[in-house]
């Protein structure tokens, strides 16, 4: 049997509570901000090196699309069951108790802040590149942009979403532009290659080839299960979660659809293959020296976009955990404009820390198979809370339970497989990091059950 639920009222009944001023355009913003990125840039190139055909290529960025639809079902189904804060960890918790919820919310936090120290060093590298600032080191970028959405995310609740929800809109609106300016770019000369081509993959070839090209797709779809961390301040969360997820996954494909669309009317298949970013060799042709001076700045706008994003669902993670009593109570500390303070505050001290120590580069090594484990653990969640749960009110069911569940659930464990084999030793460490914090999630239960009722 699973441990029991914690419940959310478990805080002080006098302290303020996260707000539910958040509608479905933060949603949208949530799934597509959180989605594109500088990884459609550079995924074509590798694509290319698999599928050759411009026909087939355009296919396969649809059917991944189609896998991400998929998979957001049962993903959604549960989190529209499980209104909570916190997304993977909520969910898991309500499955299979606090242990199994606790292991699930501290890795996709960590994930988290490990991903936001990396991206923001990358940002600040690409501020040096604009020829901004660049007596600053680039570490100091990194803390400075933390530090700046952190800011945003302790003003309240609206502030943050509505920053997101513009940042979303404008990155959108800019990746859309650029397709349109290749659009109307004349078509690359034929003695046009790209300047730098990765050796990594341009060694692999035939079924290797396909399948990097399969793996990649994959991954830059990732992103899109932001919205059910936010459930609790969100309105009507029953349906907006549905709603802004399987709305922006469909706009996310959209958009990666009309860029490649528009990077074969410059480039040939040949000249995309092992381009390290191919939109960005697509662009220098379009607008000479200037289209690298665009690559680097929307490279910037998408990375300080993801950061300010990951503050806020990361903050969720261990203000819930806070609320159920899996953390020390501080963490549940919520301000009148429902900013949950004290959690942001420890993802941007984290962040900020890992940033300035170059940590970060350990955990992005590790992290890989947490990732695609949170997914896994939220379809297999969804499944056992329909037997365990079947009262449990659900907006939204998945069509075809168990089939499309269970497929689901089965895509994940495969890439958890072949991430494994493809770096066992990282994989080693992420087995390591998972369960380490096993012992002080024990001794606060222990001295909770201890303690005199009041």
């Amino acid at each position: 049997m699973p441990d029991s639920t914690p419940h959310a009222d478990a805080a002080p009944a006098a302290q303020p509570s996260l707000r539910r001023v958040l509608g479905l355009v933060f949603g949208l913003a949530v799934v597509v901000g959180g989605v594109i990125g500088s990884g459609i840039m550079r995924a074509p190139g590798v694509v290319a090196l698999g599928l050759s055909s411009v026909p087939l290529t355009l296919l396969l960025w649809v059917a991944g699309g189609a896998l991400a639809l998929v998979t957001a079902m049962p993903v959604v189904e549960a989190g529209a069951s499980v209104p909570r804060a916190g997304g993977s960890y909520a969910i898991a918790t309500r499955a299979f108790g606090p242990t199994a919820g606790f292991m699930t919310g501290w890795i996709t936090w960590l994930q988290y802040t490990g991903s936001n120290a990396f991206i923001a060093v990358v940002f600040g590298e690409y501020v040096h590149r604009l020829g901004f600032l660049t007596g600053v080191p680039t570490a100091g970028l990194a803390v400075g942009l933390i530090a700046a959405c952190s800011l945003l995310n302790l003003a309240a609740t609206q502030v943050s979403g509505g920053s997101q929800s513009l940042a979303s809109a404008l990155k959108g609106a800019v990746f859309i532009a650029v397709a349109l300016v290749l659009l109307v770019s004349p078509r690359a000369p034929p003695s046009f290659h790209p300047v730098a081509a990765s050796m990594a993959v341009a060694g692999a070839g035939g079924v290797a080839a396909v399948i990097m090209a399969v793996r990649v797709v994959y991954q830059t779809y990732a992103g899109w299960d932001g919205a059910i961390y936010f459930s609790e301040e969100v309105h009507d969360p029953g349906r907006n979660v549905a709603r802004a997820t399987f709305s922006g996954i469909v706009l996310v494909t959209l958009v990666y659809l009309l860029v490649n669309i528009a990077l074969f009317h410059v480039l040939s298949p040949a000249q995309v293959a092992g381009s390290t970013l191919a939109v960005g060799d697509a662009l220098h042709v379009a607008l000479g020296g200037f289209g690298d001076t665009a690559v680097t700045a929307i490279g910037a706008l998408s990375l300080a976009a993801i950061v300010n994003l990951q503050v806020m669902a990361s903050s969720r993670i261990i203000y819930r955990m806070g609320a159920d009593g899996l953390l020390p109570r501080a963490f549940a500390v919520v301000s009148r404009g429902g900013s949950p303070v004290v959690a942001v505050l420890a993802v941007a001290l984290v962040s900020a820390l890992l940033a300035g120590s170059g940590s970060y580069e350990k955990i992005v090594r590790i992290y890989a198979p947490w990732s695609i484990g949170s997914i896994f653990m939220i379809c297999v969640s969804g499944i056992a809370l329909r037997y365990t749960a079947p009262d449990l009110p659900r907006p939204y069911k998945t069509p075809l339970f168990p089939a499309l569940s269970i497929f689901a659930a089965l895509v994940q464990a495969s890439l958890i497989a072949v991430v494994v084999v493809d770096d066992p030793h990282s994989a080693l460490w992420s087995v390591l990091v998972l369960f380490a914090p096993l012992p002080v999630l024990l001794a606060l239960r222990r001295r909770r059950t201890q303690s005199p009722s009041p």
